[in-house]
């Protein structure tokens, strides 16, 4: 009786944590990624300088690059170091709740620690206007905690706080 008691828990943490909340969480952080260079990419459009050059800057955090910048090697360090924030985002979601506001605070605790240990040790991401990439962290952060927040979905296409019936409320 015990083991059929602890397999049914184990089945309900595995369906409650396992492939949606990672599904949800790979989703967050994609558009996250993409949309949390908005600031930055204004600012380059609106003062004439390089678009591509906050791109570059973070290809020389991968190892060997830190004196030669490119667009590809940054854009594989940018999803390296989404995925990895979006992996801490998305473990503290697990136990209280982000949404966009509490995102953006992370956000900004991000920037300190990426542009802070980054700024000091890379000469490339040093060099970048700094309020523009504070900008994209915050941005990067919101998004994904709005994301994380977003309310499971069940199978008749209604959110668990809409169902009918719903005992969680």
């Amino acid at each position: 009786m015990t083991r059929n008691v602890l397999n049914d828990s184990f089945k309900s943490s595995a369906t409650r944590f396992g492939s949606p909340v990672i599904r949800r969480a790979i989703r967050a952080g994609a558009i996250a990624a993409v949309v949390s260079g908005i600031p930055s990419t204004a600012h380059a459009l609106h003062t004439g300088h390089d678009l591509l050059a906050a791109t570059r800057a973070a290809g020389t955090l991968l190892p060997g690059r830190r004196d030669r910048p490119g667009v590809a090697a940054g854009l594989i360090a940018h999803a390296v170091v989404s995925a990895a924030w979006t992996g801490v985002l998305a473990a503290t979601a697990r136990r209280h709740r982000l949404g966009l506001l509490r995102g953006a605070a992370a956000g900004l605790a991000i920037a300190a620690l990426d542009l802070g240990v980054a700024g000091r040790a890379y000469p490339a991401v040093r060099a970048l206007p700094r309020a523009p990439q504070v900008l994209d962290h915050l941005v990067f952060g919101a998004v994904t905690g709005a994301l994380l927040d977003r309310p499971h979905g069940t199978d008749q296409g209604t959110t668990w706080t809409t169902s009918p019936g719903c005992s969680e409320l």
